[in-house]
C-alpha cells in the first residue's frame, strides 16, 4: 500500500530525529522548505509537521520555527551532541565570562552563541534553557576552587576555610551570589559540597541532625547574603565610573549636615571612627556567627570533652562570662 505523501515525509523526519541526526532543539524543515524539497503542496507539509507534533517529537518555538522536542527519543547508539562534555564546558565558560563582565540580566542564549560563533538554536542541544545554563555556571564556578581533600582538624577552622573560599568566589564572580536562592536551591553538586563539608565538620560535637543542618545552611546563606550586593555595586561602578569609596566621599558634606542635626547621636559618635567595608562586615559577622555556634556546641557537649577548658571558656578560644 502506497504511503500518503504527508506520512512519507513525517516518516523520514521521524527517522532523522530518532537516529540523532536531528537532536533536541535542532530546527526541522519548515513547511516552505518541505514543499520545495519534496515537491508537495503547503497543506501536505503542514499535515506532516502536525503528525510529528501530535507524537511529541517536535514543538513550535515563537520567532524560531519548529524544533525537535526535548523529550524526543534518540537512538542510544548514536552519540547525541548533549553527550559532549567538552562542548558543554565551552558554552558554560563563555557564559561565565559574559556574566562576569556584564551580569546575568543581559545574559541570553543568543549572546552566548554569538561569543562562540555558533547558531543560537544549537545551544539548546546542550542546555534546555537559560535557567539550566545558569545552574551549570554556578556549579562550574564552585568547581573552580574546590575544598581540600584533607580538612583542617578544628571544626571552626574547617568552617572558616569553607566560608573564605565562598567569599573569594563571590568576589571573582559578582553574579554568583544573586544566582543562588536558598528557598529554591539549584542542584549544583560543587556548591552543595560546602554544605556537606560543614555537616562533616560539625559531626560528633553533640549537635543533632536538625542543628547541624541549620548551622551548615545558615553559614552558607550568611556568606552569600554578605556578597549579594557585589553584582549591583559592580554594575553601578561600571555604569557611572564612580567607585563605592568615591560615592561615599561625595556624600560627606550631606552626611555631616545630617549628623549635625542631632537626631542620630549614637551614629554620629562612632561614624568618624569606624571604617566599614564589605570585607570587614563579612569578617565581623562570620566571627560572631561562629562564636554563637561554639556556645551551642559547648551546651550540647559534656564538660568532659573539654578538659582543658575552664567553666568560662569555650572551644577555639571563644570566651564568655558566666
Amino acid at each position: 500500500m502506497t504511503q500518503a505523501p504527508y506520512a512519507r515525509i513525517a516518516g523520514e523526519l521521524r527517522h532523522r530525529i530518532k537516529t540523532g541526526e536531528l537532536a533536541p532543539g535542532a530546527r526541522v524543515p519548515s513547511t516552505r522548505a518541505i514543499t520545495q524539497r519534496w515537491g508537495v503542496a503547503m497543506a501536505t507539509a503542514t499535515k506532516a509537521l502536525a503528525v510529528l507534533r501530535q507524537e511529541g517529537l517536535v514543538r513550535a518555538v515563537p520567532g524560531v520555527g519548529t524544533v525537535v522536542a526535548d523529550t524526543a527519543p534518540q537512538a542510544r547508539s548514536a552519540r547525541s551532541p548533549a553527550d559532549d562534555p567538552a562542548a558543554r564546558a565551552r558554552i558554560v565558560r563563555a557564559a561565565i565570562a559574559l556574566a562576569d563582565a556584564e551580569g546575568t540580566a543581559g545574559l541570553t542564549m543568543r549572546r552566548v552563541a554569538a561569543e562562540l560563533g555558533m547558531p543560537t538554536m544549537s545551544l539548546y542541544r546542550y542546555v534546555a534553557n537559560k535557567e539550566q545554563l545558569i545552574a551549570q555556571m554556578v556549579d562550574a564556578a564552585f568547581a573552580s576552587e574546590p575544598l581540600p581533600a584533607r580538612p583542617p582538624e578544628s571544626w571552626r577552622t574547617q568552617l572558616e576555610l569553607s566560608a573564605a573560599i565562598q567569599w573569594r568566589l563571590y568576589q571573582a564572580h559578582p553574579w554568583l551570589a544573586s544566582a543562588l536562592n536558598l528557598s529554591r536551591p539549584l542542584l549544583a553538586p560543587h556548591g552543595m559540597r560546602h554544605i556537606d563539608w560543614a555537616l562533616a565538620a560539625l559531626d560528633g560535637l553533640g549537635l543533632d541532625a536538625d542543628a547541624r543542618m541549620h548551622a551548615a545552611v545558615t553559614l552558607f546563606g550568611y556568606v552569600r547574603g554578605q556578597a549579594v550586593d557585589t553584582e549591583p555595586e559592580a554594575r553601578a561602578t561600571q555604569a557611572s565610573g564612580i567607585t563605592a569609596e568615591q560615592w561615599m566621599d561625595a556624600q560627606h558634606d550631606r552626611m555631616t549636615t545630617l549628623l549635625a542635626q542631632g537626631h542620630l547621636p549614637h551614629f554620629a559618635s562612632v561614624a568618624t571612627e569606624v571604617d566599614l567595608s564589605p570585607t570587614s562586615l563579612y569578617q565581623f559577622g562570620l566571627t560572631t556567627l561562629l562564636d554563637g555556634l561554639a556556645v551551642h556546641i559547648q551546651a550540647a557537649t559534656p564538660a568532659a570533652r573539654w578538659p582543658e577548658a575552664s567553666s568560662t571558656s569555650l572551644p577555639d578560644g571563644v570566651t564568655t562570662t558566666p
